[in-house]
């Protein structure tokens, strides 16, 4: 099925509403989406962010990718309220993303890498560090099909990196400390802390900036 009639049948679905997320093991999730490059009608374009959206507000979550909802198209949404403690959002550089549609994004990296805790609403019930750049060159079109490039820093950034990887086929864990997989549990109980130096002493796995 061509990726028009894909999106279309999601929409008349699921429009309005939040989409079922893929869960990992699902080939779309591997696959190099495809650019968006008009085989996507305007106002289908619209109803699938809505879609997406309202998927990420369901989970919750502060970033969906097309292809977690099964569609292989360069589209994500990104957005975080930040709420978390003056302590964690210092440690983690991490501070309110508004509401973001990102077409056919890109970045590179523009500082050296941090590892902190990141999961996935595709493998939901674990958590594991991921060395990021803290800070990216972001590239992408809005839906107008208008060029943005910002920097971004911070939480901003991974959510941005996490989320532009979907699209490359990449999930968190390719990049992830294997030794610092954790249940969401096991997280909560032991390793809280606003940076993972506690959790990479105990389990065995370096950090960038430990």
């Amino acid at each position: 099925m061509e990726t028009a009639e894909l999106v279309a049948e999601l929409v008349e679905t699921y429009r309005g509403g939040p989409a079922p997320l893929v869960q990992v093991g699902d080939p779309v999730l591997r696959r190099v989406a495809e650019p968006v490059d008009g085989q996507v009608g305007a106002e289908l374009l619209g109803e699938l962010v809505e879609i997406l959206f309202a998927t990420m507000a369901a989970a919750p979550g502060v970033g969906v990718a097309a292809p977690q909802i099964g569609i292989p198209l360069r589209v994500a949404v990104l957005g975080d309220p930040a709420d978390v403690s003056e302590e964690v959002a210092l440690a983690r550089g991490r501070r309110p993303l508004p509401e973001l549609v990102v077409v056919n994004p890109r970045y590179t990296a523009d500082a050296d890498e941090i590892g902190f805790y990141e999961g996935c609403l595709s493998m939901p019930g674990y958590q594991a560090v991921v060395p990021r750049p803290e800070s990216v060159v972001a590239t992408y079109q809005d839906l107008h099909g208008v060029l943005h490039t910002d920097r971004l820093t911070g939480w901003p950034a991974r959510i941005f990196q996490h989320e532009t990887d979907h699209l490359a086929g990449i999930v968190y864990l390719d990049k992830a400390q294997t030794r610092s997989i954790s249940t969401n549990d096991n997280l909560r109980e032991r390793w809280a802390q606003p940076s993972p130096a506690e959790a990479a002493r105990a389990l065995g796995f370096s950090l960038p900036h430990a």
